[in-house]
């Protein structure tokens, strides 16, 4: 009995892309042009660009939620996380909370970037889950440049790198990225030097600075491509679009054996995907956002605070939390809570929700 089913040809899949480049060199403007993104942005580098986005998470708890969010709704077509540098941070942060540490070096013989591999690789595999739903994912970074040897060659040199932590943290989490990407395009400033004049000691200087995007590996860079592209390219969205443009979304699926409808006025039909969208955006932003009738206490920091609204928590609720969960006696003020138990909660957010569900609010 034939057991496995044998197929053939191009998969149109939702892929995996990391932009990384120079400040300003443009990577938040081309993921923007990606199709229907939406941005997590944990540096404000959209504050003047006219895209979605969900809230600045301010924990990595916050931060995993958010990508649970679009899974679950499907807002979009493309997630964009801007930058995976900022959000490294976050995770270093979270980290050290949850071990009581004051940073990531603290723990001796790499057991950090051990620890900070493992939890990344967390934010990846949740990142692979939007793509197994249609949902493509773009990571931006920043980049570093890293002096590297190789012994079969004539000396050192320099070369660009994700700048994901220092050197490292390139050996886990910055290989952990590239590995996991279907897509690595380094984009950077074409300079060409000239000297002035004939005289071979002239003073030399570089003009130029048209934006190219790399697509394949360099001893000077990291790139690479499953789809053939040219080694080098102007830092155009058209030049990779063909990439997507062969993704249907969700509501572009057409039903069988419906008869085709008549085609409407072009006018109508933009009027009409425009208010779609919108609603689809207010709806999004609605959900992951609840309005609250009840202000968070100013004295909760931001990383508990912001994954209170999340899950609708009250002020008293989350005292209930730290009452039945031995951390403070009853009736200790909210004001007197410590600093570092308000950490240990944003990093054990997940069974402080199973106490509160199970114990306080009995559902």
């Amino acid at each position: 009995m034939n057991m496995f089913d044998v197929t053939s040809g191009v998969v149109a899949t939702a892929q995996k892309v990391v932009i990384y480049g120079p400040e300003g060199i443009g990577k938040t403007s081309l993921a923007s042009q990606f199709p229907d993104p939406i941005f997590t942005d944990t540096e404000g580098s959209t504050n003047n660009m006219n895209v979605k986005r969900l809230p600045k998470p301010t924990s990595w708890q916050m931060l995993l939620q958010e990508v649970d969010f679009v899974k679950n709704t499907k807002p979009c077509r493309t997630y964009v996380i801007d930058t995976a540098d900022w959000a490294e941070l976050l995770c270093i942060e979270y980290i050290c909370q949850k071990h009581g540490k004051k940073g990531i070096e603290d723990f001796g013989y790499g057991n950090g970037y051990t620890y900070l591999g493992e939890e990344f690789g967390r934010l990846l595999n949740k990142l692979s889950e939007l793509i197994d739903v249609g949902i493509n994912v773009v990571l931006t970074a920043h980049t570093q440049i890293k002096r590297f040897e190789r012994p079969d060659e004539m000396g050192p040199y320099d070369r660009w790198e994700l700048k994901l932590g220092n050197k490292k943290t390139v050996a886990t989490t910055a290989s952990l990225v590239k590995e996991w990407a279907d897509m690595v395009l380094f984009c950077n400033f074409q300079v060409t030097v000239v000297s002035s004049g004939n005289n071979p000691n002239a003073k030399k200087k570089g003009v130029g600075g048209k934006r190219i995007m790399y697509t394949t590996h360099n001893p000077a860079w990291d790139a690479k491509n499953r789809f053939g592209l040219p080694d080098e390219m102007e830092m155009d969205y058209q030049g990779i679009a063909h990439i997507f443009n062969t993704q249907k979304s969700s509501e572009q699926s057409v039903e069988p054996n419906k008869t085709p409808q008549p085609k409407a006025n072009e006018n109508v039909i933009r009027e009409a995907a425009n208010e779609i969208e919108n609603n689809k955006q207010q709806s999004a932003e609605q959900n992951f956002a609840p309005e609250r009738n009840q202000d968070i206490n100013p004295s909760i920091p931001a990383s508990v605070a912001d994954l209170m609204k999340l899950n609708q928590v009250t002020n008293e609720e989350i005292l209930q939390v730290i009452y039945q969960g031995g951390f403070m006696p009853a009736d200790t003020p909210i004001e007197n809570i410590p600093d570092d138990l308000w950490g240990y909660l944003a990093t054990n957010w997940e069974p402080a929700m199973n106490l509160l569900n199970t114990k306080i609010r009995n559902y």
